[in-house]
């Protein structure tokens, strides 16, 4: 509690140091404040006696009939002289008593003084106990401060606690989302980003053992091929051409295989492209250029190339090389199962929640029932490793962005969607 690095500690602290100060200012303040007031009415007092004096009036007539003022009061008539023939008055300590002397001019010309003296010494007991009382409530509200401020630093803490606890107890099998609407409204962005970590190590785990027994299924599939014909071609001997038969069977296994290699570390580039330096980039640029590479593969296999991209401008800060593979992935898998003859479209616009991008195509669509983003799912009877989409999904989440694929509504075709959320991002006004 008392670490230095603690920020409840420094919360405590700054809070103490802070309540000290001011209650030391305003009780200073107000006993001043309360001491200037009774002593300007005895001073006032004072003055009153001595001019009713001097104008030959009544002393008490001066007092408003309150006979208080007279107490202590002792009036006489000395010799004396001030500066240019003002009224003086001062305190004055005479034993244990503690007096408020007023000289004050009778006759200029015959240097003559009315002389009041006023015993202030109750006054003074009385401004004793006012400061005794003030220390005594500083002192009582300053406990009070220290215990307000344990317990209010404690209660800020505790849903950091609550959320250290949660994570503490977690491992890779028994992952759970934070519930955020039990959290205060301070605490639901932290909560929100937790989620989404969390949400990434599950898709992580899930998919590195997919991954795992995926590739050791698909490696194991082309060589048992290749053992199986070079066990075949060697029980007996053959014609030359039957041993070259073999060797393309093989070689064609191997290239299988290379592919599936080169996918894999695809994935080990990707993962290193994700600690890259995000830059500040022009997503709607990005996707011109794209599209302008893929519209001429389009042209030579007889299809079409769409685009379609509103608003105008969208940046926003992220790895260039990320968004570039996501969109290069979906393009590739549009043109590859959209008939000769039919079109793609990549169109972009702004929902509610930030900037869509969609992939549309005219193909077979996709079963639903089967989830396309793990590896080494495919779709239909295409060629491929089937580690696009995993590659693609998780460059998404590495963006924080959200990727989806459905069916279009007419059932003509798929749409692969981008979502790259507003809160992220910026958008650049129209050109």
């Amino acid at each position: 509690m008392f670490s230095e690095r603690s920020i409840r500690s420094r919360f405590i602290v700054q809070l103490i140091i802070t309540t000290f100060a001011l209650m030391i200012i305003f009780s200073s303040l107000l006993y001043l404040y309360i001491q200037s007031s009774i002593y300007d009415e005895k001073r006032e007092e004072m003055i009153n006696f001595a001019e009713n004096i001097c104008s030959y009036r009544s002393v008490v007539e001066a007092q408003d009939n309150s006979n208080d003022a007279l107490l202590g009061l002792n009036v006489e008539l000395v010799k004396h002289h001030t500066p240019e023939n003002k009224a003086q008055i001062f305190e004055r300590d005479i034993q244990e008593q503690t007096q408020l002397v007023l000289f004050y001019p009778f006759n200029v010309e015959e240097q003559s003084y009315i002389k009041i003296t006023k015993d202030i010494t109750p006054t003074k007991h009385l401004l004793k106990k006012i400061l005794n009382a003030i220390f005594i409530i500083n002192a009582i509200g300053f406990l009070l401060v220290i215990v307000y401020a344990i317990i209010f630093s404690k209660m800020l803490i505790a849903p950091i606690k609550g959320l250290n606890r949660r994570l503490s107890n977690m491992n890779e099998h028994m992952i759970r989302p934070i519930v955020v609407e039990e959290l205060p409204d301070e605490f639901i962005p932290l909560g929100e980003s937790i989620n989404h970590l969390i949400n990434r190590i599950q898709n992580f785990v899930k998919y590195q053992k997919e991954l795992f027994i995926g590739a050791a299924h698909e490696l194991k599939t082309p060589l048992a091929v290749m053992k199986l014909k070079n066990q075949v071609t060697t029980i007996k001997k053959r014609e030359p051409q039957e041993y070259i038969e073999a060797i393309k069977v093989s070689n064609k296994s191997i290239d299988e295989m290379n592919a599936i290699v080169g996918s894999i570390l695809n994935i080990g580039r990707q993962e290193g492209a994700q600690l890259e330096t995000p830059i500040q980039a022009d997503v709607i640029d990005i996707l011109r250029r794209k599209a302008n590479d893929f519209a001429l593969l389009a042209e030579s296999e007889g299809k079409a190339l769409e685009m379609q991209f509103e608003p105008n401008a969208f940046m926003c800060t992220l790895q260039e090389s990320l968004l570039n593979q996501i969109i290069q992935n979906l393009l590739q898998n549009a043109l590859k199962f959209t008939p000769e003859g039919k079109k793609v479209r990549l169109q972009s616009h702004m929902n509610d929640e930030g900037l869509l991008i969609e992939v549309v195509d005219e193909g077979c669509g996709i079963d639903d029932t089967v989830d396309l983003f793990a590896p080494f799912k495919r779709q239909g009877s295409k060629s491929g490793a089937g580690l696009g989409l995993f590659l693609a999904k998780s460059a998404a989440d590495a963006l924080g962005g959200e990727l989806s694929l459905r069916n279009r509504d007419d059932d003509l075709g798929t749409v692969a969607s981008l979502l790259l959320r507003s809160k992220l991002h910026c958008i650049l006004p129209l050109k």
